[in-house]
This record gives structure tokens, C-alpha cells and sequence, in this order.
């Protein structure tokens, strides 16, 4: 069967490799339809994602075919033919994090594609309560789930009360998630950028109309558009250490900075501004089950319009060539998809 390999930063291959033969005690066998290009593929191509190592079958947005389902005590919404999302956070199920109902960030957490090999195949095998059926979802919004979720958590995270002002700061794939979810949840949303075809987006695609270019005076432009104040809540999504450091000036006293991207180094703040402002810190990792119902239920009652988020599409056979140019933001994608069969 074919599978696209990273075998290291900068080299993408196709290769012919052996498919399983069926499903084993406790895990469905899939048929993979799509595969969304997250942010954390295109880190791992530039060598520069955390968690990663090489050589990788890359792949965690996911949508799927049951084809085979192993013996299991566990009782299934889905069965063989149903298409699927994946929950790709394999967790332990019994540390301390798990315990407590955030699997999000088990202490052994395994993602497909980052710390084992994902779905950049036809065919492969995950545990049976990794699946997720959504019908009335079109598959290749299935692949977008995952992606969607990060989002979701980083609102949800954020305790968002109706009507706060919340920046958004970077309007990538993920930003643009967490814009849309901060959005659901009753926050009044701005979104700065450097990139103006995504500032763009966020207008036509989103109706967000309260847009910060961050190529000028970005905080002022931010106080100018709050009446000389500052946002009660910011999410930074850049994955950018320069951004990151800056967020915590855009925090109003008061206030709650989430970070939702995350780099390989070390991020430091100023203390007497930090217990000055008396600011809440939150990281945002991955996303829970609650997060990926929350989404499909928005999903299956067209709160999001997903189709204008595909704009480049691949095969097998041509994302070897087509990945690297995803890298430069002058290509313009928002959201790249692998297409297999």
C-alpha cells in the first residue's frame, strides 16, 4: 500500500509498504479517505515541532472508513462501511491527567503522526474508542475535526464570558479554529495577522471585521479599536517565541492570556508586569472528547462554513512536490488536504 514517510526534516517520501491484514483484538482497521495538513506537519517538515521524531508517517486529521473491527468488549456507535473521524490522542487511561478527565494531556500521550506513525497511508489500525461517526458530516470536513477542536479547547479553556473582548493573534489554520470557537462562545473577536489575504479571511469567511495588521502599531491599533483599552483575553496561536513574549502586553489588567501554539524553546515574562497586571496563564494542548462532540454537533448544525478553509488538495502521487510550497505563506493555503481513492 502506499504511505507518504518524513524521513527527515526537508525530505518527503512515497513508498510501497506491507497493509495489515485485519484488525487486531481491540482496534479497527481503516481505510484513510483524507488527511488535513496541519500546522504541526509543516513544523515537522522545517524540523522545528516538538514532540517529533524521525523517521515519521505524518497524519492526525483524519477521515476514515471502517473496514474490519476486532473482537471488543466495548460497545460501538459505528460499524464496518461507516466513515469516521479519529480522536488521534492515544492516553494511558490511568495517570493522574486521565483521572481527571483531561486524556488531552496524559503523561504518556502518544499522537499519531508526532509520536507514532499517522495516517499518511491507505490503510492502518488505531484502538476502537478512537472513532467517532458523525452522519450528516461530509468527509472532508471529517478530516477537519481535529483541527477544528484545538479551537475548541482553547475556548473552552478560556472560560468565556458573553460579550469579552477577546484578540486572537495569528491566523493560521489553528488561530482561525480558536477564532471561530471564541466566537461561538459569545466573545467579541478580534484577530491580528501579518498576512492580509488571512486578515481577509477572517472578514469574508469568518465576519470578523475587527482585524489588527501586525506589520504596523499593532497595540495601538488594538487600543484605537477597545476605546484606549486592552482585551480581557488573547489567545496567541503563532507558535512564534517573538509573539509569544509580546502577547502578554496585549492583556488587559485582569485579564488571561491562553497559549495555544507552542515552540521548542523557552518562554519568559516580566514578573512585576505579570503580578502588576494579575494575569491567568493557560496553556491549551490538544482537545478532549467533550471538544470533539461540541464541534461535530456545530458541524451538523452549519455554524461553520468549512468549504472556502480547503483551498490545495494533493494526492499520494503529488505531495511530495506540493508539500515544500505549503510551507511559504506566499502559496497561500489555509488548509491543505491529502486525497487518497
Amino acid at each position: 500500500m502506499k504511505a507518504i514517510v518524513l524521513e527527515q526534516p526537508g525530505k518527503l517520501e512515497l513508498r510501497e509498504v506491507d497493509g495489515p491484514a485485519a484488525a487486531g483484538p481491540g482496534q479497527a482497521l481503516l481505510r484513510v479517505k483524507r488527511v488535513g495538513i496541519c500546522g504541526t506537519d509543516l513544523h515537522a517538515f522545517g524540523g522545528n515541532q516538538n514532540f517529533f521524531s524521525y523517521p515519521r508517517i505524518m497524519g492526525h486529521e483524519l477521515a476514515v472508513e471502517v473496514i474490519d473491527i476486532g473482537a471488543t468488549d466495548i460497545e460501538l456507535d459505528y460499524a464496518v462501511g461507516d466513515l469516521c473521524c479519529v480522536v488521534p490522542y492515544l492516553n494511558c487511561g490511568a495517570c493522574i491527567a486521565c483521572r481527571r478527565g483531561k486524556s488531552n494531556c496524559c503523561t504518556q500521550m502518544q499522537v499519531l503522526g508526532v509520536h507514532i506513525d499517522g495516517g499518511m497511508r491507505e490503510q492502518f489500525s488505531v484502538p476502537v474508542d478512537k472513532l467517532l461517526k458523525a452522519d450528516g458530516v461530509r468527509v472532508e470536513q471529517l478530516a477537519l475535526v481535529e483541527m477544528l477542536c484545538i479551537g475548541a479547547h482553547a475556548a473552552k479553556r478560556a472560560r468565556i464570558n458573553p460579550g469579552e473582548n477577546a484578540l486572537v493573534i495569528g491566523a493560521g489554520p489553528i488561530g482561525l479554529a480558536t477564532a471561530q470557537f471564541a466566537k461561538l462562545a459569545g466573545a467579541d473577536v478580534m484577530v491580528m495577522e501579518v498576512n492580509e489575504k488571512r486578515l481577509d479571511f477572517c472578514a469574508e469567511v469568518l465576519g470578523i471585521d475587527r482585524l489588527i495588521d501586525a506589520r504596523g502599531d499593532a497595540i495601538g491599533q488594538v487600543r484605537d479599536t477597545l476605546g484606549g483599552e486592552l482585551p480581557t483575553l488573547v489567545f496567541d496561536c503563532t507558535g512564534s517565541a517573538k509573539s509569544m513574549h509580546a502577547a502578554f502586553d496585549y492583556v488587559a489588567h485582569g485579564g488571561s492570556l491562553v497559549l495555544v501554539g507552542h515552540i521548542t524553546g523557552d518562554i519568559t515574562f516580566s514578573d512585576p508586569h505579570f503580578h502588576s497586571h494579575e494575569l491567568t496563564l493557560l496553556a491549551s494542548r490538544n482537545a478532549t472528547p467533550e471538544d470533539f462532540a461540541w464541534v461535530i454537533e456545530c458541524l451538523r448544525a452549519g455554524a461553520i462554513n468549512l468549504g472556502p478553509w480547503i483551498t490545495h488538495q494533493a494526492t499520494p502521487e503529488s505531495i511530495v512536490a506540493e508539500f515544500p510550497r505549503w510551507v511559504d505563506p506566499a502559496t497561500g493555503v489555509i488548509k491543505a488536504m491529502l486525497t487518497f481513492g
